[in-house]
């Protein structure tokens, strides 16, 4: 599959974690009066958000013509879903210091 056929997804999956996971996670400790959750419980919470759109992830038809992108996007998750609970996601780490900051 050429870089132009997935650059779409590459950029959904840049990203969703932060703007959906990670938004959803910082109103849901707010309305919990949660103000330092540990970064553990944070990630953990994002993770919860964004598997939530996973139907989305899944919605290609089965079909040959959608066979790489869907092999991608089965990759990417899974590596986006692991760089957020090992704390390698840096745009959560960054989002949690400012909620923990901030609130």
């Amino acid at each position: 599959m050429r870089d132009d056929e997935r650059y779409e997804i590459e950029r959904a999956f840049d990203l969703l974690p932060h703007v959906v996971g990670s938004s959803w996670a910082v109103v849901w400790f707010r309305f919990n009066k949660i103000k330092n959750p540990t970064r553990e419980e944070y990630r953990e919470k994002v993770l919860e958000y964004l598997k939530m759109i996973v139907p989305v992830f899944e919605s290609y038809p089965n079909d040959e013509k959608f066979s790489d992108i869907i092999k991608y996007i089965k990759y990417r998750k899974e590596k986006e879903f692991k760089k957020i609970i090992s704390g390698l996601n840096p745009e959560i780490e960054k989002r949690y210091d400012r909620y923990v900051d901030y609130g």
